[in-house]
């Protein structure tokens, strides 16, 4: 699923809920919004090093990767690879299970 299906389903998945309570649908471009702002925060706050957790999804978070010594594919060639603070997401156990659920 890449970004334009996620809004899509976003904005089906609201009309759902919002039409059986009688309010208004949100449109594609809403939430194409929400999307966008939603991935804005999450990347400001874990480049501020802060960790996002939204339970039962996961944790957004930055970890340190050391520095280590790499291989060039093509030459075999060593070479350094420097240290690197990395984004990583844990996942939920919510998210777990509904992933794991077996058929």
């Amino acid at each position: 699923m890449n970004k334009a299906e996620l809004i899509e389903a976003l904005a089906k998945e609201t009309d759902m809920s919002k039409a059986a309570a009688g309010e208004t649908d949100m449109s594609k471009a809403a939430a194409g919004r929400a999307v966008s702002a939603l991935v804005d925060i999450i990347t400001k706050t874990v480049a501020k090093k802060q960790d996002v957790q939204l339970i039962g999804f996961g944790t957004f978070k930055a970890a340190k990767r050391a520095a280590r010594v790499g291989k060039n594919p093509r030459t075999g060639e060593k070479l350094k690879i420097a240290a690197a603070t990395v984004p990583r997401f844990t996942a939920g156990a919510a998210f777990k299970a509904a992933v794991n659920k077996k058929k």
